[in-house]
């Protein structure tokens, strides 16, 4: 007798198959089983679901396929981890294979019953070791406190923790005790960006053992990926270290996550499905009973929020730690305003001095700009002509290394040409300035500075251009660690995460540019990334007392750079949350994005309002506690000759966003068939975004 089984396979995006498929098996498979079943003309991996219990049960006479091969050699996928991905799918508005399969590693879409065992035998049981405790440093009471709260309380708990003040510690010796306290219990540590993994995992293997611990994240190859993950999910590997994508690593002994630098917006995917690892952390970590922890200097606004006492509602349980460890300083934070220095000045002249007398001490400085290439836009001065991108909105980046014209949004690349495109003029010149030129410009600057031995100063640049090369970004720390550089000039790479301990400057340049931005979130980000930057700044005690943050502005007295001064970022979110309150928004309302991409401009925005004008007359579920706001164009208004609209989606309460989205989302696919739009490319949900 033939059984009938539910399985959850990959479906386009947008399709009508969002749910599971019906199968059919010689025998009964246990929810979580991963098979290979016919789709189509193809064989595909997917996931055996759980059985609607609701639903009414097929026809016998059903004429269905049978599952070709049954993987079960491997274990089960848990009913916490289906219960995480369907979750995640409901409210991300996505299909529910769509986040199954990617969420597992690509590779074990490829393999067979045969070469998935073979995989499996190379996993091998590690054995239970002692952490190391010979070295461990002497806790201050701050930190003693946070640990105890931990070991107290339930959380979910907000590490408030000053940069320099020991937060890696914290979680370490966190770790330690869940491991303790059960043999097969596993912690989940996230980061927000692939480079930061190398010496945070550095950090946990030297604790815990190398072979306790794995990494997940898209830098590793297919092969390293499939390895780590069979890893966790056989619970071999007790630690799981990773960027956002493992946060749906599957760890049958989850006792404990962490979610280091939690305001990172890193943690938002913004591809396919757009879920904030962040959020969804917190809530696998209801899931499976497991105790959250997220750390930050400068927490997200919404975090700060959830953190506030439980008499006001607060739902996180707030851990402070303002002082550095070994009695260090915070910077100094000396603001330069710019409108008293002359008009084409990229350094003032205090500043440069600053970093002269840094170099002469022997110590480090680093100066920071988030902009790569050489300059933003290369132009003409006699007729104007200014080097746009010839399939985007945007211009392209002078790139002087390769003598290039690179769009970053599309990739199009070409030479400079020789003389102005439209005029035929030869003076052609730079506008503005990125870390490229920044490098160039202070190596000039310093020419004549030398080190303590005599030598020349040494300038390294660190972004996405200078780190491409396979290695090049370890290369380039290891060499700043060792004290062989006395400048370092980056973007927001080298501003987060990293501890720098013989940095004793740091200097922002050019930070205006989000001080009066159209996004409400832009304050945000700048106090956060200045306060992150300024703490690579005097890490060592012994320096501490001397470290300095030089911000280079045209509005000293803007308020932003009040609390920045006095590192008082409880100042800040107090002032910022009052505001949006006011203004009504997040985290006091909730917000969805629908975006469109199509050939023409017309046709994007017209899909979003025929399906807006659509909801309301069919008054869906909701819809009068919802906002719907006119469609626009985009920021970036075309990419890769695709023109892109948005529609924004408003409502105060959660729940009724949630319910008016689900019944949207048929009406969203009725209006896409109708022949006025067939012209429309694509469309997406992103909920809670990050940038509107």
């Amino acid at each position: 007798m033939t059984c009938h089984v539910c399985v959850v396979v990959h479906t386009p995006a947008h399709s009508q198959v969002s749910g599971p498929l019906t199968y059919g098996s010689a025998q009964p498979l246990v929810p979580g089983t991963l098979v290979r079943v016919p789709l189509g003309k193809r064989e595909t991996l997917g996931v055996v679901w759980d059985t609607d219990p609701y639903a009414p049960p097929p026809p016998d006479t059903m004429n269905v396929k049978p599952v070709a091969d049954v993987l079960d050699a491997l274990a089960p996928l848990p009913a916490a981890w289906r219960e995480l991905v369907a979750f995640s799918a409901r409210y991300y508005q996505r299909s529910l294979g769509e986040v199954a399969l990617a969420a597992l590693p690509p590779q074990l879409r490829d393999l067979g019953v045969e070469q998935l065992a073979r995989r499996l035998k190379r996993v091998k049981e590690t054995p239970p070791a002692a952490p190391n405790t010979t070295d461990l440093i002497a806790l201050s009471a701050e930190q003693q406190s946070a640990i105890g709260q931990f070991d107290a309380e339930n959380g979910p708990f907000l590490l408030f923790g000053a940069t320099g003040s020991g937060k890696t510690e914290v979680y370490l010796r966190c770790v330690q005790r869940v491991l303790d306290a059960d043999p097969a219990a596993q912690a989940l540590v996230m980061v927000p960006e692939i480079n930061l993994t190398p010496q945070v995992e550095a950090r946990f293997q030297a604790r815990f053992g190398a072979e306790r611990v794995v990494s997940i994240h898209s830098g590793m190859t297919h092969p390293q990926r499939l390895r780590s993950w069979l890893a966790a999910h056989s619970g071999a590997a007790r630690i799981v270290l990773g960027t956002r994508m493992a946060v749906f690593a599957s760890m049958p002994g989850l006792r404990l996550i962490i979610v280091d630098e939690e305001h990172d917006p890193s943690y938002k995917q913004q591809e396919g499905a757009r879920y904030s690892a962040r959020d969804l952390a917190v809530y696998r970590g209801k899931l499976e009973g497991a105790k959250v922890m997220l750390g930050s200097a400068t927490p997200s606004l919404e975090s700060w929020h959830h953190s506030r006492p439980a008499a006001e509602g607060g739902r996180y349980l707030r851990l402070s730690m303002p002082s550095r460890i070994g009695e260090g300083s915070l910077p100094l934070v000396r603001r330069v305003d710019m409108n008293q220095q002359p008009r084409r000045a990229v350094f003032s002249t205090p500043l440069l001095a600053a970093i002269r007398e840094r170099v002469a001490r022997g110590e480090q400085s680093m100066v920071f700009l988030n902009r790569r290439g050489y300059a933003p836009v290369l132009g003409c001065n006699d007729c104007g002509w200014k080097s746009e991108c010839p399939h985007c909105s945007a211009f392209r980046v002078f790139h002087k290394i390769d003598r290039s014209l690179r769009c970053h949004h599309c990739g199009f690349a070409e030479r400079v040409p020789h003389a102005c495109p439209a005029c035929g003029n030869t003076d052609i010149s730079t506008i503005g300035r990125g870390t490229e030129r920044l490098e160039e410009h202070l190596a000039e600057l310093l020419a004549d500075t030398r080190r303590p031995d005599g030598s020349p100063v040494r300038i390294v640049r660190i972004d996405a251009d200078s780190t491409k090369l396979k290695g090049a970004l370890e290369s380039q720390l290891a060499q700043v660690h060792a004290g062989e550089v006395d400048v370092l000039v980056g973007t927001q790479m080298i501003a987060k995460g990293h501890d720098f301990r013989h940095i004793t400057l740091v200097a922002a340049v050019q930070p205006d540019g989000a001080l009066f931005s159209s996004d409400f979130r832009a304050p945000e980000r700048l106090f956060s990334l200045l306060m992150q930057a300024g703490g690579r700044a005097g890490r060592d005690a012994a320096h501490s007392a001397r470290s300095e943050m030089w911000v280079q502005t045209q509005h000293p007295t803007h308020p932003l750079f009040e609390a920045l001064k006095r590192h008082d970022y409880i100042a800040f979110a107090t002032q910022q949350l009052e505001e949006r309150a006011i203004a009504g928004m997040p985290p006091f309302a909730f917000q969805a994005l629908v975006r469109a991409d199509a050939r023409t401009q017309e046709v994007a925005q017209g899909f979003l309002g025929a399906a807006s004008a659509a909801a309301v007359a069919a008054a869906l579920d909701s819809v009068a506690q919802v906002t719907l706001y006119p469609a626009v164009p985009m920021t970036i208004q075309r990419v890769a000759n695709i023109e892109r609209a948005q529609m924004l989606v408003e409502s105060p309460s959660r729940a009724a966003l949630q319910r008016f989205l689900a019944a949207w989302h048929p009406v969203l696919l009725t209006t896409r068939q109708q022949p006025e739009h067939k012209g429309l490319i694509r469309w997406a949900v992103d909920v809670d975004p990050l940038v509107i």
